[in-house]
């Protein structure tokens, strides 16, 4: 993780020096706590020929292998790699497992019987189809002697997808995919309409398991209310209505930016929409929530508070407008800071941005710090430190995590000539903010439960 400014800029206030060194801290305190194999330790155990479930929501706390005659195994999304490795380090080695993993990239060490998919993110490609189509293959294989445990976690939708309709390319489905990332609309909303398109979401996967017995393991990037959105809910029922999307459709302008066969598929989808998947039996399917962004939250809060702040958590922005969510938490850190005298305001979630024609580079992360930054550098705050970053260590199409930033961080990009108001229009903040040397990178962390804001004032 960098935090280096140049030498060109005057130092900062002890007081500020300081909050930032704390925000930082408590960001990487945060994401080593909330790790996958510290999560499956929590929540899952196996002894012998036992699985026990420590954190199961539904069903039975434990499952027998003896049971099943094979057990397949089905990873995508970004933490799968780490997912996947933590599973077979507890499984049986006696026991083999096959599957397939879809991850942003290849392991340097690869399990036996596991294919591997280097797919696709924030866009699929061919190994997304690839890993899709051999899913398929896989569960349709399986039947009431197999147990199938599906690793899920957020960027799924992207790292294991397939049209419904054939006849939709791979560059179209890109096309369609970057059409949803700049439209602004609310995580919720955009897996409704992927469900609405995919093969393999929306339940589809559950479907094609048949007789299986199912347990899926979630690491989820979504709201904890809205679970069958992770990864566009592979495994969860998730039927989107035809009156609903339509109004996706029309209401965030897609249309217009659908490619020909896409947009034949939703006419045609309206016109007379396919059958919902018939999912198994849920005496048969059973999910566990391993890690989310409350398990983000309560650790920041714990870290904040062995700092000396007085720590708490507002999340009511969440799926807001960057600016709207800006503002909001930048009123509420002042209103606190009138009673207590070192304060930190935490937030998790997902703020929007809705992409100009020709976006910069940058991400929501780096948007909501620099117009954090306008904020505070409007008004007569000082000794305040706001930090924004993805817990996967990605922001958009910039190599940063995000970005942090204090009420000096809009005059000393003026004083590089650099022009943040720009940068802010044409979602261009990654440039200034490396240049600051406010861009965080900590690399990819092997996880994804949205994104941490820690706003820290003193005095």
């Amino acid at each position: 993780m960098t935090d280096s400014a140049p030498a060109v800029f005057k130092p900062l206030t002890s007081t500020l020096a300081l909050l930032r060194s704390d925000a930082l801290a408590i960001l990487r305190a945060t994401l080593a706590e909330c790790s996958i194999p510290a999560a499956f330790a929590r929540c899952l155990r196996v002894e012998g020929r036992t699985i026990h479930r420590l954190c199961g929501a539904s069903g039975p706390s434990t499952l027998d292998l003896n049971r099943f005659s094979k057990v397949l195994v089905i990873a995508l999304g970004k933490a799968a790699l780490p997912m996947l490795d933590a599973l077979i380090a507890i499984f049986p080695a006696e026991l083999p497992l096959r599957g397939l993993c879809a991850a942003p990239t290849l392991p340097t060490r690869q399990h036996t019987g596991i294919a591997y998919f280097a797919a696709g993110h924030p866009l699929p490609n061919a190994d997304s189809f690839a890993a899709a189509r051999a899913a398929l293959g896989l569960l349709h294989s399986a039947d009431s002697s197999t147990l199938v445990l599906f690793l899920i976690s957020g960027g799924g939708s992207a790292l294991c997808e397939l049209p419904l309709d054939p006849a939709i390319s791979l560059e179209d489905t890109r096309r369609f995919h970057q059409a949803l990332i700049g439209c602004g609309a609310p995580i919720a909303d955009l897996n409704a309409i992927r469900q609405s398109f995919s093969a393999v979401k929306g339940g589809r996967m559950a479907a094609a398991a048949g007789q299986a017995t199912q347990l899926s393991l979630l690491v989820s990037d979504v709201p904890a209310d809205a679970l069958q959105a992770l990864a566009s809910g592979p495994t969860l029922s998730a039927h989107t209505s035809r009156d609903r999307l339509a109004h996706h459709l029309d209401h965030y302008r897609l249309w217009p930016q659908l490619p020909a066969t896409v947009l034949r598929y939703f006419q045609q989808t309206l016109a007379d929409p396919p059958a919902a998947p018939l999912l198994p039996d849920p005496t048969r399917c059973f999910h566990d929530l391993l890690l989310s962004d409350h398990d983000l939250a309560r650790a920041a809060v714990g870290h904040a508070q062995s700092l000396g702040y007085a720590a708490t958590v507002d999340n009511r922005c969440d799926d807001w407008d960057y600016a709207q969510a800006a503002q909001w938490l930048t009123d509420h850190l002042q209103q606190r800071r009138t009673t207590q005298s070192r304060t930190c305001l935490i937030s998790t979630g997902e703020v929007t941005v809705t992409l100009p024609d020709a976006p910069g580079t940058g991400g929501r992360n780096q948007q909501f710090a620099l117009e954090s930054a306008r904020l505070l550098a409007h008004s007569p705050t000082s000794s305040t430190v706001i930090l924004s970053a993805g817990t996967d260590g990605v922001d958009g199409n910039s190599q940063a995590a995000g970005a942090i930033v204090d009420p000096a961080t809009w005059a000393r990009a003026q004083a590089l000539a650099m022009d943040p108001d720009a940068a802010l229009h044409s979602c261009n903040a990654w440039p200034l903010f490396q240049a600051l040397g406010d861009a965080i990178t900590t690399g990819p962390t092997g996880h994804n439960l949205r994104d941490l804001r820690l706003l820290l004032a003193a005095g």
